[in-house]
């Protein structure tokens, strides 16, 4: 069964709390339910890392490099500056997915450049909650 990691950047651990009128209701915990659901359906074993901490991802991304088969990266502020977390995701050879729930290009100016897209496969953005559920299925299907 192939591994599928979800990695979670800064302040989403807040989801549900912090600006549900951008974010929406849904805890962080319950996006992760929906992936692992649907990771299940569709033959993969899905871990999940939330962290505020850079260097964490980073070295999640570090320690993905062989064992598992895709990344679905929602960073978070850090997709607009963290030079570290994209040349990790660069080193990866495998999918990597970049998640957004909202649609960053419609956002302030400064959250319109990402640092992770350029090493991304593809990127998913705007749909709230079920991004989670179309990022699973984009890792799916790039996989098979």
């Amino acid at each position: 069964m192939p591994t599928v990691l979800l990695l979670s950047g800064p302040n989403l651990n807040l989801l549900g709390i912090r600006e549900p009128d951008i974010y929406g209701a849904a805890t962080l915990d319950d996006h992760v339910a929906t992936a692992t659901a649907v990771a299940d359906d569709r033959g993969l074993e899905l871990e999940h890392l939330q962290s505020n901490h850079e260097a964490a991802l980073v070295e999640a991304v570090h320690g993905a490099r062989g064992r598992v088969a895709a990344i679905i990266v929602n960073a978070a502020a850090m997709t607009h500056y963290s030079w570290s977390l994209r040349d990790a995701l660069a080193a990866f050879d495998g999918p990597v997915v970049e998640l957004h729930l909202s649609n960053t290009a419609a956002r302030e100016s400064w959250r319109h450049t990402s640092v992770v897209t350029p090493v991304a496969s593809g990127v998913i953005s705007g749909f709230g909650g079920h991004g989670y559920r179309l990022a699973v299925e984009a890792v799916w299907l790039l996989l098979k």
